[in-house]
């Protein structure tokens, strides 16, 4: 699934006549950059949901002929936020599968993420990407500038929201990572979630407090486009 529903308040005016995911990084809109990065890793149907301008979108991308994947749309009314979207998809997003396992990402990164060796990674570690997997895995990448702080700690394989009681003082130096926006999720993380607008981090952190959620860190090219001024450094960059 990628995640493309956002308004881009950040954005604008960018983003006041062009949903964010189509916003172009050296000529081409960023959201087609992931989808050719998940059709080379095997990928073979993708969920993209929308709501401010997303028929430039459905307009834009079609249903995937041109890149060799089935793409189908989970339109939002108004935008449900990150869980909330992807709990909305669910019945497209474990349709014709066997598994309840399903990789998301965010439509307004840009990044040179191997997804093809994540999954490969992980069906070796999950049988399957079933029912050995934790809820979730999260790929973290070192922080950027507009987020020093970063979002969440990787003790070993796993990903926790406050550093484990039984790291000692010396292993207790500050080391973060920022949450990318790619992970692979499984069904059950979104159990009991209503049908309304809601955001991930929540979700996940709860689940961290299960020890329920691995992760890894991506030390490559990762971008978010959060600002114009972001875009334009970007676009700058050969």
């Amino acid at each position: 699934m990628i995640l493309a529903a956002g308004r881009g308040e950040r954005m604008r005016p960018l983003t006041d006549t062009t949903p964010k995911p189509l916003l172009e990084v050296h000529g081409k809109p960023l959201i087609e950059y992931h989808i050719e990065r998940l059709a080379t890793a095997g990928i073979k149907r993708i969920v993209i949901n929308h709501a401010w301008l997303g028929e430039q979108i459905v307009q834009r991308i079609g249903n995937g002929s041109r890149f060799n994947v089935d793409i189908v749309y989970s339109p939002e009314e108004t935008a449900l936020e990150t869980a909330g979207g992807i709990k909305q998809a669910l019945p497209q997003l474990c349709e014709h599968t066997a598994s309840d396992a399903f990789l998301v990402v965010n439509g307004d990164v840009f990044t040179d993420f191997c997804f093809a060796n994540m999954l490969e990674n992980l069906r070796d570690h999950g049988k399957g990407l079933t029912k050995e997997l934790p809820l979730a895995h999260l790929i973290l990448v070192p922080n950027p500038p507009h987020n020093p702080e970063g979002d969440f700690y990787l003790h070993g394989n796993r990903v926790c929201k406050i550093q484990h009681k039984d790291v000692s003082a010396e292993q207790r130096a500050p080391h973060k990572y920022t949450f990318s926006g790619i992970g692979v999720y499984r069904k059950a993380l979104f159990d009991g979630l209503s049908q309304a607008s809601q955001r991930l981090a929540p979700v996940l952190v709860d689940a961290m407090a299960k020890n329920q959620v691995s992760g890894s860190l991506h030390q490559g090219v990762w971008v978010d486009i959060g600002t114009p001024e972001r875009l334009t450094q970007l676009n700058a960059q050969r």
